[in-house]
């Protein structure tokens, strides 16, 4: 049990504000109801007398708590309601489907329903998601030496005008060749600290972040932009792979990440997040000593402006950077996760 009162105060406040952040970071006991409960449970928050919090799960439930039903702590978090769980799992078994209103009509979903859940989730309507699948198969069909036309058929396009709208939305321009189209699959992660997005294409991975990281949204269109690049919804063998690696990461058995990952920076910055990789799990170095490492000890200052450039993470560990006098010192994905990060290598480590 977590007896620090810093602590304490910092979870509860966090507690009140239902922050997803805060995900696998602690847990919290009510002493008058006997139940668990994550940092983000819909119910009714207790007051900060009747709370007891748990760096993990497994010590609420030697303390004799029991998981709540409203947000199963004891599985990872998942903030898919259970429409946008339904509708895209729905996507996935016809991703070339071109959806009407008898479509929702058939699984008694409003479509105003379905438009508002995947715009609060996703930042874009259902159809324009649905919109997105297709195209990353239209994409594929292009590569593959199909006509402009067939692949327009093929994905359920009916007009051209509207296709190449579609094309133009997403790419910029509609591309006249089959090598101008570069396609990036990008996929939603649950971990135990929250939500992840990642973006990769059939070769190499290019972003791994938590989805409320600031300027998210900024990454992703400069990453679009430099490769010149559709991103849109989907899975591959590297997103696969990847899946697989944090899953065993995060119950305390991987080390060492294979899923193959690509840079997009100078070569300086190149140079750092390859000396990232190698900090050993359950170490941790300063920006002077990462400076060091590369040769140039004056260089600190541009090593950290490196390492917060840094997309890919966990892969590419900068959270194991801290500062000079030993404080945790920032971390893209917040602090907290940080910490919680280093713990859980260092228990791996030392395992």
């Amino acid at each position: 049990m977590i007896t620090n009162p810093i602590k304490i105060n910092e979870y509860y406040q966090m507690l009140i504000e239902k922050r997803r952040d805060y995900e696998g970071v602690f847990f919290v006991g009510v002493k008058t109801t006997g139940i668990f409960c994550r940092p983000t449970c819909p119910a009714k928050k207790p007051n900060k007398e009747n709370c007891e919090f748990f760096a993990t799960a497994k010590e609420a439930i030697l303390a004799s708590y029991r998981p709540c039903k409203r947000c199963q702590p004891l599985s990872n978090p998942s903030y898919l309601s259970p429409v946008v769980k339904q509708l895209v799992e729905e996507i996935e078994r016809n991703p070339e489907k071109k959806w009407t209103d008898k479509d929702f009509d058939a699984l008694s979903i409003s479509a105003n329903t379905a438009r508002r859940q995947f715009q609060k989730q996703f930042g874009m309507t259902f159809i324009e998601y649905a919109r997105s699948r297709r195209l990353g198969f239209a994409f594929n069909h292009i590569r593959n030496g199909a006509s402009f036309v067939d692949a327009q058929l093929e994905t359920g396009f009916e007009s051209s005008n509207g296709f190449r709208d579609a094309f133009t939305r997403t790419m910029g321009y509609v591309p006249k060749k089959s090598k101008e189209i570069q396609l990036l699959s990008a996929t939603w992660l649950e971990t135990p600290l929250g939500s992840m997005i990642a973006i990769a294409d059939e070769v190499a991975l290019y972003l791994l972040e938590f989805v409320d990281r600031r300027g998210l949204e900024t990454e992703i269109e400069k990453l679009r932009k430099r490769m010149q690049a559709a991103i849109v919804p989907g899975d591959n063998t590297v997103l696969s792979l990847l899946k697989q690696e944090l899953e065993q990461y995060f119950l305390g058995n991987l080390q060492q990440f294979r899923t193959p990952i690509a840079y997009l920076g100078s070569d300086f910055q190149k140079s750092v997040w390859d000396a990232l990789q190698k900090i050993p799990i359950g170490m941790t170095y300063s920006y002077k000593e990462l400076a060091e490492q590369l040769g140039n000890p004056k260089a600190y200052r541009a090593v950290a402006r490196a390492n917060g450039a840094n997309q890919i993470s966990l892969l590419v560990p900068c959270h194991r950077i801290i500062n000079t006098n030993g404080e945790l010192g920032g971390y893209g994905g917040g602090i907290q996760r940080k910490e919680w990060l280093l713990k859980h290598e260092k228990r791996m480590q030392s395992s």
